[in-house]
């Protein structure tokens, strides 16, 4: 009787999910080159993804269209997002305090990775006369943003399904230091930038 409990948790226990195959390709590919152009002295000097961070926004306090974009959101992200609310009031946009403004998920470790190796690889080449991404949207800080007119090009949404088109912004958060580091470390992990300077 024993046994046969001991195979029925096992078989309840939830299978984990593989190695991401961008994480891997960190170790042996891109970690090493960070360490030869930048000098490191120790691999935690080296920046790496931290998270990203997805948002919709939607017009104050419509409840139905909220509800929708958490869904599609989901959709995407693989996990569920939490509300935003408005952090103070604006009159010129008739916006309170406190009123629900959109919706945004985190992804860290590997659900990061599974996405980011999603968006360079299967979304972003799917957009019409794509032409690369702008290599200078960087905040500074080695952190990157883009936004997306629709959320279409994800092959999770149904076109058939959605009640309408939704924009998003998709922000790549990294450990870089600066722009350049974390230009570096996005276009070795394959975020496709449009080429500069001499052709």
């Amino acid at each position: 009787m024993a046994k046969k409990d001991k195979n029925t948790q096992e078989m309840a226990a939830p299978a984990t999910l593989p190695t991401p195959r961008l994480r891997k390709h960190y170790k042996e590919n891109v970690l090493p080159k960070l360490m030869e152009q930048f000098k490191y002295t120790s691999v935690m000097q080296a920046p790496r993804l931290d998270k990203i961070v997805i948002n919709m926004g939607v017009k104050a306090n419509d409840e139905k269209n909220l509800e929708n974009s958490i869904r599609d959101l989901q959709l995407i992200a693989g996990q569920k997002p939490v509300v935003t609310s408005a952090r103070k009031a604006i009159s010129n946009f008739k916006l309170r305090q406190g009123m629900k403004v959109g919706c945004k998920v985190t992804l860290r470790g590997d659900r990061a990775y599974h996405f980011f190796d999603r968006l360079a690889t299967v979304v972003l080449p799917r957009i019409r006369d794509f032409q690369g991404l702008s290599p200078n949207s960087f905040d500074g800080r080695g952190n990157y943003t883009l936004g997306l007119r629709d959320q279409i090009m994800f092959p999770e949404i149904d076109y058939d399904k959605i009640d309408k088109t939704r924009g998003l912004e998709i922000s790549i958060v990294t450990s870089a230091q600066n722009d350049e580091e974390g230009r570096r470390l996005l276009t070795l992990m394959g975020m496709p930038f449009a080429k500069t300077g001499n052709r």
